[in-house]
């Protein structure tokens, strides 16, 4: 008989791991506290998991993800990039709280340099809840982990039993089970406790990609700025002062830009600060020159990545010292 893969569970907390907050408002208000349960405490919930995988399980943190940083999200990388380079480790599946879960997954898909497959899972309840989603989540990434078809997708999240692209998922919903979502579906579906894949992610990622951890101690800071109706330019020039390289716009629509910002974001370029047009309705690609002179301007057109992606990508770009016009063509690329 063929061994079981050899998958590692590797927790950062969350409401998959959370227990009942222990203040009395806390029970009133059914509030919990997140990353309260360890890794252990969490397998050892869903027994059925030694079925389909030899298992290990790590701490990196026990943390609700509003508190992920770039700093963790780095260090997260490294430790799955030790694990990948394990030749004991067939595969990794990441617990990681749902707030943030797009944004570690899509900076692993960009740096990791190994086709063994990766899965973040989490939850939209907590364990202790009427109907928690943890388990059957957490049995479904392990499963769609220890598959071989799972090899060389790229970062996965499996929630609810849809199978997402890193790439191109975020957070839509703020209590349905459902809460992911991509403007371009899933990639596939697990089907009777087995994945089945529909489609491939055809933009460059993992070993394919130009970034590398190698050298990477920090993330340069870039910022994300929404617009509203009558928007003005505070929040701009308050991450500039705090020593913003780069800001990503998310704009109305097609990314378009107020008239009154450009004084300030054409000061904010010369003084070096990238400036990339995303779209706030998360969905969607730019054209660059289209809602706003891209160009004349010297600022940057996202393809389709939510703001939340585009911040993390062009971070990377001017980790890796890209010019401008090797940023814009980051977008198209990846």
């Amino acid at each position: 008989m063929k061994p079981l893969p050899r998958i590692v569970l590797l927790a950062t907390g969350g409401t998959i791991a959370a227990a009942p907050d222990p203040t009395r408002e806390g029970r009133a208000a059914g509030r919990y506290q997140a990353g309260a349960l360890g890794i252990q405490a969490l397998a050892a919930g869903v027994p059925a998991l030694g079925q389909l995988a030899q298992l290990r399980a790590e701490q990196l943190f026990a943390i609700d993800s509003k508190d992920m940083s770039d700093a963790r999200m780095l260090r997260l990388a490294r430790r799955a990039a030790a694990l990948l380079a394990d030749e004991a480790v067939d595969g990794l599946v990441i617990t990681h709280g749902t707030d943030t879960l797009e944004e570690s997954a899509y900076l692993l898909h960009l740096l990791l340099k190994s086709a063994k497959p990766v899965v973040f899972t989490g939850a939209m309840r907590p364990g202790h809840a009427l109907s928690p989603d943890g388990p059957a989540n957490l049995y479904q990434a392990v499963a769609v982990a220890a598959s071989p078809a799972a090899a060389g997708q790229g970062v996965l999240i499996v929630m609810n039993g849809a199978i997402w692209s890193a790439r191109d998922v975020d957070k839509q919903d703020a209590a349905a089970l459902h809460a992911f979502g991509s403007p371009h579906g899933p990639l596939g579906r697990v089907v009777g406790n087995q994945p089945r894949f529909y489609r491939a992610p055809s933009r460059a990622h993992t070993l394919h990609t130009s970034f590398s951890l190698r050298g990477l101690r920090a993330l340069p800071p870039v910022g994300i700025v929404s617009a509203y109706a009558g928007i003005g330019p505070a929040a701009y020039e308050a991450l500039a002062a705090a020593g913003a390289r780069g800001i990503v716009h998310a704009g109305f629509g097609a990314g378009s830009v107020p008239q009154n910002l450009w004084p300030t974001l054409r000061a904010l370029r010369q003084r070096g600060v990238q400036i990339v047009r995303a779209s706030r309705t998360g969905a969607g690609p730019l054209l660059r020159d289209s809602a706003a002179p891209d160009t004349r301007e010297h600022c940057l057109a996202a393809d389709d990545q939510p703001p939340t992606q585009a911040r993390l990508l062009l971070a990377l770009g001017l980790a890796h010292g890209a010019d401008t016009a090797a940023l814009q063509e980051l977008f198209l690329q990846y």
